[in-house]
């Protein structure tokens, strides 16, 4: 079976965001720009708080991985998608198709997971305060760190098998700038009732159990803020979760309005502008989002260009 998809089918072609030659170079100034803001803006973000221990809390621990997983998140497309648009070489080989679609897997359901965990981080800061420090350790938050990753790589593995293990014969034309899920299994030539039920059950179950998470946990938490009997202690309590719904509601809804439209509205082109939304310019906005809304975060950075300055001087 593996054999016989490697002697098929050598490489894909991806057709990528857009045929028109005219576009090509402002494109790619676009993605370039994104992609540089994206890696500046979460390499910072993780510097800021490894610097600096006042952030050194289980909040901005998982903020951090967030940032490395969008860093990657993008990492994983852009880069490929940059290259397509500044040279006549749109062909990807199949073990590089199959490995990036590993990853984007991987790095798509960090996402998921990570949003999950710092809703449920901030349910317990603001339901519980009293119990906070010993219900989110440093034990506990490593192990949901670590669990999250471990769920998402394994994951990712099932899926790209699944994959791999079908049969590529017709066309290699790939209408997508990167080797996404569900334009692969057009492609193939074999049965993939196998990798649909899996998507249906277990991929399903993995996107919509962190979006259970975070409804729940925000559900509790505005019925907590709604009980705090001034406008200034309501608004400053939810302010400590403002940056994250934000961040939640850009991510999720993307997704939700890419998979879960009805059948009659779904079109290539509009799965390639919302396949632009979160793989580029949701994980480029996030630190942002997270900077410009959370005053530690901005005095933390202060506090750090200054150091540097000072550094610079002296």
């Amino acid at each position: 079976m593996l054999g016989r998809n490697q002697t098929a089918v050598m490489e894909f072609l991806l057709l990528g965001l857009s045929e028109r030659a005219e576009l090509r170079g402002p494109l790619f100034v676009i993605f370039l720009t994104m992609y540089l803001m994206n890696l500046l803006g979460n390499g910072t973000m993780i510097s800021v708080i490894g610097g600096n221990s006042q952030l050194h809390t289980p909040m901005y621990f998982f903020l951090c991985n967030l940032s490395f997983a969008d860093m990657c998140f993008s990492s994983v497309t852009v880069p490929k998608l940059l290259n397509s648009l500044i040279s006549d070489k749109k062909t990807i080989s199949f073990s590089e198709c199959i490995t990036q679609l590993y990853f984007f897997i991987v790095f798509a359901g960090s996402e998921c997971v990570l949003l999950s965990i710092m809703a449920y981080d901030r349910y317990i800061a603001i339901c519980n305060p009293l119990h906070y420090i010993t219900i989110m350790n440093k034990k506990v938050c490593l192990s949901m760190s670590a669990a999250s990753w471990v769920i998402c790589i394994l994951h990712a593995l099932l899926h790209t098998l699944l994959v791999y293990r079908l049969s590529f014969c017709n066309t290699n034309k790939i209408q997508h700038f990167f080797c996404d899920l569900t334009p692969l299994l057009q492609l193939s030539c074999t049965d993939t009732s196998i990798n649909e039920l899996m998507i249906f059950t277990e991929a399903s179950l993995l996107a919509m159990l962190p979006f259970l998470i975070i409804l729940i946990s925000y559900i509790r938490i505005i019925s907590t803020i709604l009980k705090i009997q001034t406008t200034g202690g309501r608004y400053k309590t939810f302010s400590t979760c403002s940056s994250h719904l934000t961040v939640v509601i850009l991510f999720y809804g993307t997704l939700i309005f890419m998979y879960f439209r009805p059948s009659s509205s779904y079109s290539m082109e509009k799965d390639k502008i919302t396949s632009v939304v979160y793989n580029v310019l949701s994980p480029m906005l996030n630190p942002f989002i997270y900077s410009l809304r959370n005053k530690d975060v901005k005095m933390a950075l202060r506090r750090t260009l200054q150091r540097k300055a000072s550094s610079s001087r002296g």
